[in-house]
């Protein structure tokens, strides 16, 4: 999976209050972020409960530089403890949030809001690489290697397994997005998905049974890549490949393990990837930097890694 564009806030169900965040949001788009909160502010007097117009405000908030910015993500939070919005992440990157940050909610909407229309944006504007980064990293490092059992995790619409298909006798594929593994489905090309967590699926999984798992611009959304590795190694068989993308985006710490950019992607310095191998019994690293893909016209930088489990 790859970066989408921002949820789209769900509508009020008051036109009045609906219009009045369309007017706002195109305030904000012209660089008047201010008076796009003042009319969104007008907005939620209609619908005070409205948690995703709560959320629009904090992000008018954040862009004009109101420090109040905090509270009403706070607020949108509360009313939606489930988070489709992603307000726990703005807060994470605030410096507010107060703990761990689980933005799972808020990814299975991005994604299933952009699933129509992900793979022309993709291979179009975006000029999105990392599969075949990936793949050509799985043949340096096991160059004609057929692999039994492969794993594809956050298979989105299935870019990943067109690269690695023709090198797998068995391809499964999981993701977090219900409309991405229908459309991932379609394409034929596995021979099993699920829809689920990342963590919580491979914990389902049977011990030693893949020897390739895939990760193609998936850690981006978790912070603290830890119980991944580990689930991971625990279905990985002797000598598997496990090959992923991460990013290298500019970013603000969080911790003295994982940043969170503005794009609220996480990124994960090369010392917290080797910790998380060397605690779950990967070794034998490898690395190239690389554009991944496109954004707003700029390259994004990635790292393409592959461990080998021993």
């Amino acid at each position: 999976m790859i970066a989408a564009s921002a949820v789209s806030p769900l509508a009020s169900g008051d036109p009045t209050a609906d219009r009045r965040h369309g007017w706002a949001r195109d305030l904000a788009e012209t660089g008047r972020p201010g008076e796009a909160a003042e009319l969104m502010e007008q907005a939620l007097e209609l619908v005070p409960e409205w948690a995703a117009g709560w959320f629009a405000l904090a992000t008018f908030r954040e862009a004009a530089g109101d420090a109040t910015a905090v509270a009403a993500y706070v607020h949108a939070l509360a009313l939606d403890p489930t988070d489709r919005c992603g307000a726990a992440l703005r807060l994470a990157r605030l410096g507010a949030a107060g703990g761990p940050v689980d933005g799972s909610a808020h990814v299975r909407a991005l994604f299933d809001d952009y699933a129509p229309r992900f793979e022309a944006a993709l291979t179009g504007a975006l000029d999105y690489r990392g599969p075949q980064l990936l793949a050509a990293a799985i043949e340096r490092v096991a160059p004609g290697r057929r692999f039994a059992m492969g794993l594809d995790l956050g298979c989105g619409t299935g870019l990943m397994a067109r690269a690695i298909r023709d090198r797998v006798d068995r391809l499964a594929g999981v993701d977090l997005s219900p409309e991405m593994v229908a459309r991932a489905h379609r394409t034929g090309l596995y021979d099993a998905l699920a829809v689920g967590e990342l963590v919580t699926d491979l914990a389902g999984r049977a011990a030693g049974s893949c020897d390739l798992i895939t990760a193609a611009d998936v850690f981006c959304y978790l912070g603290d890549l830890r119980p991944a590795f580990a689930a991971v190694a625990r279905i990985a068989t002797p000598g598997a490949l496990f090959a992923f993308s991460v990013e290298r985006a500019e970013a603000v710490g969080v911790d003295d393990r994982v940043m969170l950019g503005d794009g609220l992607r996480f990124a994960h310095p090369e010392s917290h990837l080797d910790a998380a191998a060397a605690a779950t019994g990967f070794g034998a690293r490898t690395i190239e930097i690389a554009p991944l893909r496109l954004d707003r016209g700029a390259a994004v930088i990635g790292s393409i890694i592959t461990f080998t489990k021993s």
